[in-house]
């Protein structure tokens, strides 16, 4: 595939920004360098799908990335810039089909602007651009095999119901409403167009039914790590405390416009890490 010549960006600079920073950072350095890879992947493909423009050459772009994956799980020789990707796949045994379910799931993104799916497509693009993830997070955080997929399951459509709740209006600024179509028609609401949705006073009952399904997804995940040995999920810990006070804050604002953006304070995050005796 084409990737920029100069300068790019490194996989923890590109990871810098997002919620799951601090949650890296206390990961062992072979650990901590390995996620930074998956999440840079992970970022480069999200480029891609939210790129505006022709669908034709973010599908070629995509194509180009399930290329050069397949090219790494053949021994090939990878493009410089996948070479870490490469050693965090050898170093811990991660599945090429989650690389590829990824890409799939932004995929769906590209193809069409998805608007009040059914629950049936929404849990499987949450299973595949979030739980994916998940899959290959567990094998790098260590979480016992017998256990890791159904953590991955839970905590993957836990943050991803959480990101659909936290970014309506982002989303409905790109056309794009992923609260599903069923939850609607049970509040009322026979719009699907996004700001339309948005719009309506009874949005409120629509998104109840996405906040349940989030803490029963937390719920179900507690109990996986209260399993597992506690050095390989202290990142997944950290990192639900935080999106679970993240839900908190959603479900507290409500869904009456204008929605203001929810971010945690930093004291909020500091609280986090004292708990799970990081610092």
């Amino acid at each position: 595939m084409s990737l920029p010549a100069v300068s790019p960006p490194t996989p923890q600079t590109r990871a810098s920004g997002s919620s799951f920073y601090t949650a890296m950072r206390i990961l062992p350095r072979n650990q901590r360098q390995a996620m930074f890879e998956i999440y840079a992947f992970c970022r480069a493909i999200d480029d891609i799908a939210d790129e505006r423009g022709d669908i034709a050459p973010r599908r070629a772009a995509l194509d180009a990335w399930r290329t050069d994956i397949a090219a790494l799980y053949a021994g090939k020789r990878p493009p410089a810039q996948l070479a870490g990707l490469g050693e965090a796949i050898r170093a811990f045994g991660l599945e090429r089909d989650d690389f590829f379910a990824v890409i799939d799931g932004m995929e769906m993104d590209v193809v069409s602007h998805i608007q009040a799916p059914d629950w049936t497509t929404l849990d499987l693009y949450c299973d595949r651009v979030a739980s994916a993830v998940g899959r290959l997070s567990v094998r790098v955080f260590g979480v016992p095999g017998g256990e890791g997929p159904t953590l991955a399951h839970h905590l993957g459509r836990a943050f991803q119901l959480t990101n659909i709740l936290r970014d309506l209006d982002e989303d409905a600024a790109m056309s794009r409403l992923y609260l599903p179509r069923e939850a609607l028609a049970a509040a009322g609401i026979a719009a699907t167009a996004p700001h339309d949705v948005l719009a309506d006073p009874r949005l409120a009952d629509a998104c109840a039914p996405i906040v349940a399904r989030a803490r029963e997804h937390f719920a179900q995940a507690a109990k996986v790590m209260a399993r597992c040995p506690r050095a390989s999920v202290r990142a997944p810990r950290l990192m639900d405390e935080v999106y679970q006070a993240i839900l908190a804050a959603i479900a507290a604002r409500g869904f009456a416009p204008p929605r203001g953006k929810v971010r945690l304070p930093k004291r909020r995050i500091l609280l986090a890490l004292l708990r799970h005796g990081v610092l």
